[in-house]
């Protein structure tokens, strides 16, 4: 029972998500977006344009209808002017609701941009079988998911319908009054109380867009949360498995410490701590502008640099400050600073001394 309880809370998923999940998700065009947002940020836009072409709009269909009454009617039927006709009627129509158009084509663009950036997948479109299982179906129609979209429409519409019937019951002595007013009256305060309503339609769906998109942000990233052993088995793929790794880099340490070793029966002197550090130099007259670090080492590998030395008739001068300080601020293959020539220059006079050489 135990193992069981382990398992299970193994497998639930309580991590966030890691940025590979996240970026393999978003390849598959996995992402945290509010159509509500698309859409209320497009109508706006679709009335703001309204708002300010109306004038132009209208006096563009006038022109056409009174060009198509006056000039279209009075030429002769046939199928050449029939076409010629619809053609001049489809062109006009276009110039007045092209601007339309793109405006609600940068206002739907813009909208998912400002949510999820450019985001260009292939893979939702993709063929999948499991799509057309009628159980996996059903689990969607009747899913919790499911049951949230449909309380969010029932909310759109309760809201757009308030908010048309209180701008309605605001005007609701002009509207009684359209019967005394002329054609072009009614027409100008129709045309106005649309807009209005179609502004305040507009802002509500947005505010409500901006709370789907939390919605929509929080349902994304707990759908997104991974099981402990789901990040341990990703960091193995991604990473390697770090046992491998470990060996791996014991290897490498093991192939630089027989490397080292190599170079030690080539120093000139091992400076000693004389039992923690150990650090082995070469200097080669002529060659080099100064004494240069061919091994160091501290304790284990320390007493190995030294049993090398020995073995090989390399001098092991003991100078405890000296060692030590060697050791911390020189690398393997670094040249001896100015700082420690005066010091390294006797210790090297002294070897040659031993050796019969001079420096």
């Amino acid at each position: 029972m135990r193992r069981v309880d382990l398992q299970f809370f193994a497998e639930e998923k309580t991590e966030k998500a890691t940025p590979k999940k996240r970026r393999d998700s978003r390849k598959k065009g996995q992402v945290a977006k509010s159509a509500d947002i698309v859409s209320a940020l497009t109508l706006l836009a679709v009335f703001i344009v309204f708002l300010f072409s109306v004038p132009w709009m209208g006096e563009g269909l006038a022109a056409m209808m009174r060009s198509t009454l006056e000039n279209g009617l009075n030429q002769p039927l046939s199928e050449g002017e029939v076409q010629r006709l619809l053609t001049s009627l489809v062109f006009d129509v276009g110039k007045l609701v092209a601007p339309v158009l793109g405006v609600a084509f940068v206002a739907a663009v813009f909208a998912n941009v400002v949510q999820i950036g450019f985001v260009f997948s292939g893979d939702p479109l993709a063929f999948k079988p499991e799509r057309l299982n009628p159980i996996a179906g059903f689990k969607r129609i009747y899913s919790v998911r499911a049951f949230v979209e449909l309380l969010k429409s029932l909310l759109k519409v309760a809201c757009v319908g308030f908010i048309a019937f209180l701008i309605i019951w605001m005007h609701l002595d002009e509207l009684i009054g359209l019967s005394r007013m002329t054609i072009g009256q009614a027409l100008v305060f129709i045309g106005k109380l649309t807009l209005w309503m179609g502004f305040a339609a507009s802002v509500t769906l947005l505010f409500l867009g901006l709370l789907d998109y939390l919605y929509q942000k929080y349902d994304y990233e707990k759908n997104l949360r991974m099981s402990k052993q789901e990040v341990k088995d990703e960091y193995k793929k991604t990473e390697g498995d770090p046992l491998i790794k470990s060996k791996i880099r014991e290897r490498q340490r093991q192939m630089a410490m027989r490397r080292m070793m190599q170079e030690v029966p080539k120093a000139d002197v091992v400076i000693t701590n004389p039992t923690h550090f150990a650090v082995a130099l070469l200097y080669k007259d002529g060659e080099m502008d100064a004494p240069v670090v061919v091994a160091k080492g501290a304790d284990y590998i320390a007493q190995k640099i030294k049993e090398v030395a020995k073995a090989n008739g390399v001098t092991i001068v003991e100078r405890p400050p000296l060692a030590r300080a060697l050791y911390r601020e020189l690398d393997i293959g670094d040249q001896i600073p100015e700082t420690f020539f005066k010091a390294v220059a006797e210790i090297l006079a002294y070897v040659y001394q031993l050796k019969g050489k001079t420096l």
